[in-house]
């Protein structure tokens, strides 16, 4: 759609009439409502819900939209946030040596797939670099060792801020992020190589080939203080059998993490996710 549009995510408690109030708002001010979706999370007495509008027309300036909107959300007690589709976010990825995520994100960036800009590529090693030169990013090497953790984290937070990143992506990135560095910046998607909650931590295939599974998954998810029990975003699965050995399972794997990671980054940038508690709701 070559016409810029507006996104509110809102949750709040539940209510009568929420749907009607926040449609309202974007109708009495010459809104023309493209996409609206909604949820109830009964258990949580939580309304959850995405509304996206065209600019066009809409009497409000960008800059008035939201202190407008916050007039009708303060009463409700709800969290929200505003995304405008012409604004895009900045990624920072963060790798180790596997290339397959990286250069997936890569290519869908460059067919137009992800609407982001990717500025920055991190690394504690210098493998990958090459691949950051062909597609003309920064690449920073930082050394990562158990006593210079604290250290790394600051350098990469410097850089978070230089390059105004928004969104950090970790395209099998096999180093823990402390929660010090997410108290800092939080918005941090990780690919899992494994259907959490199943096989959480390291090494999940050779778990999982040891025990036998008919099935593996990947899992991408917001990092949180704890190891992989952040909020899902996707998950996916693909069958194995007896006869699959470790390095079938990986390379099983490997087809499934690209794509898992893929669809949760789009969906975060196109503003389909809403968290709560430590759970999301996923407006595809």
């Amino acid at each position: 759609m070559n016409s810029p549009t507006a996104t509110l995510l809102v949750s709040c408690p539940d209510q009568k009439g929420l749907v009607a109030k926040i449609a309202n708002f974007i109708y009495s001010n010459g809104g023309n409502i493209i996409h609206a979706d909604q949820h109830t999370d009964f258990s949580a007495d939580l309304f959850l819900t995405r509304i996206e509008w065209q600019l066009e027309g809409f009497n409000l300036p960008r800059e008035v939209i939201a202190p407008a909107f916050e007039a009708i959300a303060k009463p409700l007690n709800a969290n929200w946030s505003l995304h405008f589709s012409d604004t895009l976010p900045r990624l920072a990825i963060f790798v180790t040596k596997q290339d397959h995520c990286l250069l997936d994100l890569l290519w869908r960036k460059q067919a137009k797939e992800i609407a982001a800009e990717i500025p920055l590529i991190i690394s504690n090693h210098p493998q990958l670099q090459p691949i950051a030169e062909q597609f003309g990013i920064n690449f920073q090497h930082i050394s990562i060792t158990k006593e210079t953790k604290p250290e790394a984290e600051a350098q990469q937070l410097e850089l978070l801020e230089k390059y105004q990143i928004d969104l950090v992506v970790l395209a099998k990135y096999m180093q823990i992020i402390t929660p010090e560095f997410l108290e800092k910046f939080s918005k941090v998607i990780n690919i899992h190589h494994s259907f959490l909650p199943a096989f959480a931590g390291a090494n999940p295939y050779e778990r999982a080939y040891e025990r036998g599974v008919k099935i593996i998954g990947a899992t991408a998810h917001y990092a949180t203080a704890n190891l992989d029990e952040g909020p899902i975003i996707e998950q996916d699965v693909v069958r194995v059998s007896h006869r699959d050995n470790v390095a079938d399972l990986i390379r099983k794997g490997k087809d499934l993490e690209r794509i898992v990671l893929a669809r949760a980054v789009r969906l975060h940038l196109q503003n389909r996710v809403l968290v709560y508690g430590n759970r999301t709701v996923v407006f595809a």
